[in-house]
């Protein structure tokens, strides 16, 4: 069972005990375990309603942003599409076993290079109950035993989701204890699980800077950060500025608690005059705070007196994860790119241009996971990468890079294949 009164100890030592039976596992199996997780989630839809009802109403008491409320809630489409992301996952190839590189040695050894499972997985998120079923199957599609963390927001939401993918996947002929979830929401438990040295091969948190800094003081596992999102959009002087206020909506409002949403927007000097106008009317339009430098509010005429905050120093390195953005006027591509290195965090930046040597600078000095050229940053996500779902986006440079799919879930080893060969 998933959910259970075990310690976060014997949750993980099960686990491990599962990820040596699981490493081992032929991907047919594998592969039916998240038919059969989809399945289940399907037919137990208006269960897993009924959990989130509760943490939903939960979430209004306690006052949560709507945009919070958004990532929480679920109902019987999103539903469908977590069962219909599970069976993506299984579509994708094996990543186990998988030959990356390798050949035969002078000395007459045959070297293999092959990918691996890392073992156990341990995910801690915030109040996304879809991710329950994210990582599970990612987990489980690479050969690896996933403990989950959720958030006390989504208590009764993630209890019923890892029930389901546990039983599911037992049934289909997976390890017992192949996923497991974590109860308890208080940082006793996040630092248990984040001190498994020797059993939790790996930790990927997946939230908000708070998180990632309650990890960095207690991990003794490796960890890969997959946390905040502070992206920007860049209009440059020879934008097409169609493409940008459409290109600088989408970043912004499409889903505006999510990581990939855009927080600022840098206009430059050529452009503004024309530019800004039209992207502060759309974007308070659809109800976006608007916090501006000087040069912004300049240009955005009278009719957006009373509508306009003055942006801190602050609100720079913000991740809103709500309708708002800050607005500034730069001077050139240099001071553009200055500003995103200075202030983003690593994850998603975006330059609007006609200007082909632009766009290679941006690409080639943006320091950033992912970089877009004439794209919304809201398309850094697995699953419209083709990598099916994602734990996460990792800002990183190790290991794992941007969307953290089936690949970035394995390590690899050296098969080495001799004849009785001794060394001399």
């Amino acid at each position: 069972m998933a959910i259970t009164t075990s310690t976060v100890t014997d949750l993980c030592v099960t686990a491990k005990r599962a990820s040596r039976m699981l490493a081992a596992t032929d991907s047919a199996t594998r592969d039916a375990a998240l038919e059969a997780i989809a399945d289940a989630l399907e037919a137990r839809t208006p269960e897993i309603l009924e959990a989130n009802a509760r943490d939903m109403e939960a979430g209004r008491e306690a006052g949560l942003t709507s945009a919070l409320l958004d990532r929480l809630a679920l109902d019987a489409q999103r539903i469908l599409a977590i069962a219909d992301g599970a069976r993506d996952v299984a579509a994708l190839p094996d990543p186990v076993g998988e030959l990356i590189g390798g050949g035969m040695l002078e000395n007459g050894l045959e070297l293999r290079k092959v990918r691996v499972p890392i073992g156990v997985v341990a995910v801690v998120y915030e109040a996304r109950p879809n991710v329950t079923i994210d990582a599970a199957a990612l987990c489980l599609k690479s050969g690896n035993a996933c403990v989950l963390r959720g958030s006390s927001t989504a208590a009764h939401s993630n209890a019923v989701l890892a029930s389901i993918a546990a039983q599911a996947a037992e049934g289909a002929g997976l390890p017992a204890g192949s996923v497991a979830l974590v109860a308890g929401g208080g940082r006793d438990e996040l630092t248990e699980l984040a001190t498994q040295q020797g059993v939790v091969d790996l930790i990927i948190p997946r939230g908000g800077e708070g998180l990632k800094k309650a990890l960095e003081g207690v991990a003794t596992v490796p960890v890969i950060y997959a946390a905040s999102g502070n992206c920007h959009v860049y209009v440059d002087r020879s934008a097409d500025l169609e493409k940008a206020v459409a290109i600088t909506v989408n970043a912004k409002t499409h889903r505006p608690g999510v990581c990939n949403a855009a927080e600022s927007l840098l206009v430059h000097a050529d452009a503004a005059e024309a530019f800004v106008p039209a992207v502060l009317g759309a974007l308070h339009e659809r109800g976006v705070e608007l916090r501006v430098d000087g040069r912004t509010r300049a240009l955005a005429g009278p009719g957006f007196a009373g509508h306009l905050v003055d942006a801190t120093d602050e609100d720079w390195g913000t991740e809103f994860l709500a309708l708002v953005i800050a607005v500034a006027v730069v001077d050139s591509l240099d001071q553009a790119i200055d500003h995103v290195n200075e202030h983003g965090s690593g994850h998603s930046e975006a330059i609007v241009t006609e200007d082909l040597g632009a766009a290679l600078m941006f690409q080639r000095r943006v320091d950033a996971a992912c970089v877009y050229v004439n794209a919304s940053t809201r398309f850094t996500d697995g699953g419209e990468f083709g990598m099916g779902a994602e734990i996460g986006n990792s800002t990183q440079k190790l290991h794992a890079r941007g969307p953290i799919g089936l690949r970035e879930l394995c390590s690899f080893k050296y098969v080495v294949v001799g004849d009785g060969h001794v060394r001399a």
